[in-house]
């Protein structure tokens, strides 16, 4: 895949993907550094524009929001303690008692050299085994399919924040809206209820932006502002020199915490359903154990911010991987990046990555130069980071409740998908106020065709009997490593103690 990447390095020297990747790049840092606002809504209000780009300045722009989306999260976190998305919770442990300590710029330097480090570890990692990966895929049988996807299913229930009932009910309530429209296998209509609207079943996009940028302004009114503008204000002004980390404090953290911190985060971004915050948060945990100072850690610990947001960035890449082999999303931002691939066409799985190499390695050399800016980022517009929580939110808000409904219909030129989106949305904002998760919802809807589909197949194949997944030995491994995750992850401290994802 090395040699392919030539290719995908040479369409990011084209002005105008190069654009696009810089566009996509800025929007995220906005979006991501603003709290409420995430890389998952970026790229969601940017789902329905994506119709009318080509596809390489699509995913390229998609890749420059994932990755500086990620690192943004922690911006405010650092500077006022509100984490501008659940990725930078854990950072601004570590983070904001430096910025109360008087360090804030070093702070947010060693944040950013952190968060490219370990980008570019979960690029490089993205590119070895891509390839490798998609090929084994194509010795994947249907019922090992099915089981893989219904491993994903498990696992995103499992890790989901909160009570376990809930994250079973919200992945379930996803699964039900799968099933609306025609039946895969028979030319005919199911819960539909006579209506021709619903024949053709409730689109990707209408459950994204309800799920999360209709959802997420429901929340947002119904939130008082926790930043106000006497802490505004109050926010010390910074030069950019004072950005760049000192070498003592480099040495002092040490390779070790940015490489095992960076493989952590792309190993938790392989498993579906992981996220940045769990990534953060177990490589934070591991730096603290192994640490020679962990009475530092949450009291201005450089090594816990780096380990944090190391794994933060490297889970981009690690997350990609079974997205685009096996159609499996990682987490809520490559789901919908699930979506930008199927508007153009692109169906994920193992022969994506052969047939398609002129578009996916622009993508790949796009995720890489996109952590190299995370840092030069911060040399640039480290002063201005802060003030974008000063922007009004009453304004701001109001825009984005427009873009997504103009997005929605002109995606699908329907009236009655804009009010499917509403609905899911109020729908959505009333699960959150009763505690139950999003994210396996949205999974739900995603996976839930496949699911559906690799199942009926086998047992076609079978005549019925199940026992054809027990005796494939893929399907039988991708059981029994269903069942590990189980066991290992019941052991797992209380649910409340980890970060959302």
């Amino acid at each position: 895949m090395f040699f392919d990447l030539a290719q995908g390095f040479a369409a990011l020297l084209v002005p105008q993907t190069f654009l696009y990747l810089v566009g996509g790049f800025m929007l995220g840092l906005l979006f991501g550094a603003i709290p409420g606002l995430t890389a998952t809504l970026a790229i969601a209000l940017l789902l329905p524009f994506t119709f009318g780009m080509e596809v390489v300045n699509a995913l390229v722009m998609v890749m420059g929001i994932y990755m500086s989306g990620i690192y943004a999260g922690s911006i405010t976190g650092i500077t006022v303690n509100i984490p501008g998305a659940p990725s930078g919770a854990i950072t601004s442990l570590d983070g904001h008692a430096l910025m109360k300590q008087g360090h804030g710029a070093q702070a947010l330097g060693l944040d950013a050299f952190a968060s490219s480090i370990g980008g570019m570890i979960g690029a490089l990692v993205l590119m070895l085994l891509a390839q490798p990966i998609s090929e084994l895929a194509l010795l994947f049988r249907t019922p090992d399919k099915f089981s893989l996807v219904l491993l994903a299913v498990i696992t995103v229930t499992i890790v989901a924040r909160g009570s376990l009932w809930k994250a079973g009910m919200a992945m379930a309530l996803g699964l039900m809206i799968s099933t609306v429209g025609i039946d895969p296998m028979l030319p005919q209509g199911r819960f539909d209820f006579d209506s021709y609207h619903l024949v053709e079943g409730i689109g990707l996009l209408p459950a994204v932006i309800g799920l999360f940028a209709v959802c997420e302004l429901l929340v947002q009114a119904a939130t008082p502002a926790r930043l106000t503008q006497a802490e505004a204000a109050g926010m010390p002004k910074l030069k950019r020199r004072d950005f760049v980390p000192s070498r003592a404090t480099l040495r002092e953290i040490g390779p070790v915490t940015y490489v095992k911190s960076s493989v952590i985060g792309v190993l938790i971004g392989m498993l579906p359903g992981g996220g940045a915050s769990m990534a953060s948060f177990i490589a934070y945990a591991e730096a603290k154990r192994s640490s020679r100072h962990p009475e530092k850690f949450g009291q201005g610990s450089h090594e816990g911010l780096a380990a944090s947001e190391a794994a933060n960035n490297a889970m981009c890449g690690g997350a990609i991987i079974p997205l685009l082999t096996m159609g499996i999303p990682g987490d809520a931002v490559t789901a919908i990046i699930f979506g930008v691939l199927l508007i153009h066409g692109l169906v994920p799985g193992p022969a994506l990555l052969t047939e398609n190499v002129d578009v996916i390695a622009p993508m790949f050399a796009a995720l890489f130069v996109a952590s190299v800016f995370v840092f030069l980022s911060v040399l640039l517009f480290g002063p201005l980071y802060i003030r974008l929580s000063r922007i009004n939110r009453g304004v701001l808000y109001a825009f984005i409740a427009m873009i997504s409904m103009v997005g929605v219909f002109a995606s699908s030129f329907s009236a009655f998908q804009m009010w499917m989106a509403l609905a899911i949305g109020a729908f959505a904002f009333a699960l959150r106020r009763f505690g139950y998760p999003i994210v396996p919802m949205l999974m739900g809807v995603i996976l839930g065709p496949y699911l559906e589909e690799f199942l009926r197949r086998s047992l076609i194949v079978s005549k019925g009997d199940p026992m054809i997944f027990l005796t494939s030995p893929g399907s039988a491994a991708f059981l029994a490593l269903t069942l590990l995750f189980v066991w290992l992850l019941r052991l797992r401290p209380s649910r409340h103690e980890l970060p959302s994802g």
